[in-house]
């Protein structure tokens, strides 16, 4: 029998309004937790500069997180991408995934000039981070050999993306002609680490509080107008792609007026893209416009999931912005061939982007060491990132996801496998 005197420790919690907000706030979605997080911080550090520089800590959290599952995530996602790679697979959608290769070197390219022309600069800590800038192609290339040839567990320790990059391609190779539940538990492991983002990525709103509120109570208000900035380099460019690069890109395949297939993709597919925040979750909807284009089911039932996990082009500008964001807030000159040379290692990042909100600034720090920034300032452009991401990541998927469809019923057409054009 219960002593009286003892309260059942089993029975349910008491309820009260403090529960009663958390579990609302737990109910909303992931990007409305953010903004409230956002605007959040900016209140706290307008009306309480003290107490907002005392949360700041909240957001180094995040960031120190984010550093910790970064370098296994690239590995291990390359992994089991060259891994579990069908063989065969490519000769059936040779010229979609010619497209799709294109397209996204394409982005990344226009992310270049664009940041050129419209630098971005950030407020980054710095102190006891000091960069080591390049002096040139040669130099950048240099570095990028050393880096290739780095031992896997230096490189797990260190941040060094571009060692981890190779193991991941070295091992995913060998991967390949392993037994089936060899590639298996790699998939496994592949899956678990997502998973893991995927939690990392849920406590964004608490360190985008905790990161508005601090730098705000550092710097002042014009730390809003730098993100801002940054924001419309990355919507202009993203725009630029998906109005003019990708339908010239399409006239040069069907060779007639490529607008009314591009509106009718972005209609069509961007739009539930740019509110799903998931190109994977897009892919029902693509599959769905591609038969009702009357293209033929034995290449969109590849081309579409394929251009979901390598057609990125959205996800090569926000490495290349972000990046070149970090180069010129550090003051360090960029040559053209080291503008080329940061376009492929962009658009080979955004092949293998994770699959959950957000996963494209988790390679940021790949592209940053091409640089020599260190990975403690790289994940501090990572958070600014997750600051931005509420339409940052909604017109990026919205860009990956409506071209997967438009490059699909390109190829199409001008293989001559349709009767008539698509629209």
């Amino acid at each position: 029998m219960e002593h009286p005197d003892h309260p059942n420790t089993a029975g349910p919690a008491k309820k009260g309004p403090g529960g009663a907000l958390l579990r609302g706030l737990a109910r909303l979605g992931l990007v409305t937790q953010i903004l409230i997080g956002l605007v959040a911080g900016i209140a706290l550090a307008t009306f309480a500069p003290g107490a907002a520089a005392s949360v700041g800590f909240l957001g180094e959290v995040f960031v120190a997180a984010l550093k910790a599952v970064a370098p296994v995530l690239v590995l291990v996602l390359v992994m089991a991408s060259i891994a579990g790679h069908r063989q065969g697979e490519q000769t059936h959608i040779r010229p979609i995934l010619m497209l799709y290769l294109i397209g996204t070197f394409s982005a990344a390219l226009v992310a270049v000039v664009a940041s050129t022309l419209f630098p971005s600069r950030l407020v980054l800590a710095t102190e006891g981070a000091a960069p080591t800038p390049p002096g040139g192609i040669a130099e950048v290339l240099k570095s990028l050999a050393l880096s290739l040839v780095d031992s896997p567990v230096n490189a797990l320790l260190h941040g060094n993306y571009i060692g981890l990059l190779a193991w991941a391609v070295v091992l995913g190779l060998g991967f390949r002609q392993a037994a089936p539940s060899s590639r298996q538990m790699i998939a496994d492991l592949s899956a678990a680490l997502t998973g893991l983002v995927k939690r990392v990525i849920g406590l964004a709103p608490l360190g985008i509080f905790g990161l508005v509120a601090g730098t705000l109570a550092e710097f002042g208000p014009r730390v809003l107008l730098d993100y801002l900035h940054l924001l419309a380099v990355l919507l202009g460019c993203m725009a630029f792609v998906a109005l003019v690069m990708n339908p010239f890109i399409v006239w040069w395949q069907i060779r007639r007026n490529p607008y009314p297939l591009t509106l009718t993709c972005l209609r069509e597919s961007g739009i539930t893209a740019f509110f799903t925040r998931s190109s994977a979750a897009n892919i029902p909807v693509n599959l769905q416009l591609c038969e009702r284009l009357k293209l033929h089911e034995e290449t969109y039932s590849v081309a579409i999931p394929l251009g979901a996990t390598i057609n990125m082009a959205g996800a090569a500008i926000t490495i290349t912005v972000l990046t070149l964001a970090a180069v010129h807030t550090l003051g360090i000159q960029v040559d053209l061939p080291s503008s080329l040379l940061l376009s492929v290692v962009a658009s080979i990042c955004a092949c293998g982007a994770s699959g959950v909100a957000g996963g494209s600034l988790l390679l940021i720090p790949l592209a940053c060491a091409l640089f020599g920034i260190p990975n403690a300032v790289a994940m501090q452009v990572v958070g600014v990132g997750f600051i931005i991401g509420i339409l940052q990541d909604s017109a990026e998927t919205a860009l990956n996801s409506s071209t997967d469809i438009l490059f699909t019923a390109a190829a199409c057409e001008a293989q001559g496998d349709l009767p008539d054009p698509v629209v």
